[in-house]
């Protein structure tokens, strides 16, 4: 598995994907971390997989500007109204992807045995092309890449505290990724993931 580096392009087939260390400096990112550690209302759901239902290996929350529900993997979340953080997060995730997000998927990986399988996002709420802006704050996590159809195109990427991950284009058709567990000691990370969900979109 290739890893790709923050200085290197991420030039990858069918996808239009690209990273940004250092879009926050560390000390917002400090400041942004303690707060929605502390003012989000976390939540824990069962997931279903093949059949077989059990904890989500993560902590999660949803916010919106439109009280438009999320479903995945037979769960449905309903927004909270975006928080006074969250919408100063927003509007420089909006200035640099050049996109109105109308929700915030939020996960809080307590720890290395939080996770996030394969998948993509490609639910019918997020239409033909999503684009989903991923900030990462707290420990660094790998988050790993596979193509669909191409076997040997699996790269991994370190998302680094203050970092933005920006995909959108064909890459949900064609890509999909994880955040995997690791059995190395490693602190709580919390993700935000900005993306558009319209009535009737699909």
């Amino acid at each position: 598995m290739n890893t790709l580096f923050d200085h290197e392009p991420l030039s990858l087939p069918d996808a239009d994907i690209s990273y940004h260390p250092n879009f926050l400096d560390k000390a917002l990112a400090n400041t942004y971390f303690k707060k929605l550690k502390e003012e989000v209302p976390w939540q824990e759901d069962d997931i279903t997989v093949f059949g077989k239902t059990y904890a989500q290996p993560r902590l999660t929350a949803l916010y919106g500007n439109n009280g438009l529900e999320y479903r995945y993997s037979n769960i449905v979340m309903r927004p909270h109204p975006f928080s006074g953080t969250l919408r100063e997060i927003k509007l420089k995730v909006e200035a640099l992807a050049k996109v109105p997000f109308t929700t915030c998927l939020l996960n809080l990986y307590r720890d290395g045995k939080d996770s996030n399988g394969w998948h993509a996002d490609n639910e019918k709420e997020l239409g033909q092309n999503p684009v989903i802006a991923s900030v990462s704050l707290g420990a660094a996590r790998y988050f790993h890449l596979k193509h669909n159809h191409i076997k040997e195109e699996r790269h991994k990427i370190l998302l680094q505290h203050g970092s933005l991950l920006l995909m959108q284009g064909p890459t949900q058709h064609h890509w999909k990724h994880q955040i995997p567990k690791t059995a190395k000691p490693i602190g709580e990370r919390i993700n935000l993931t900005f993306r558009v969900i319209r009535e009737g979109q699909s």
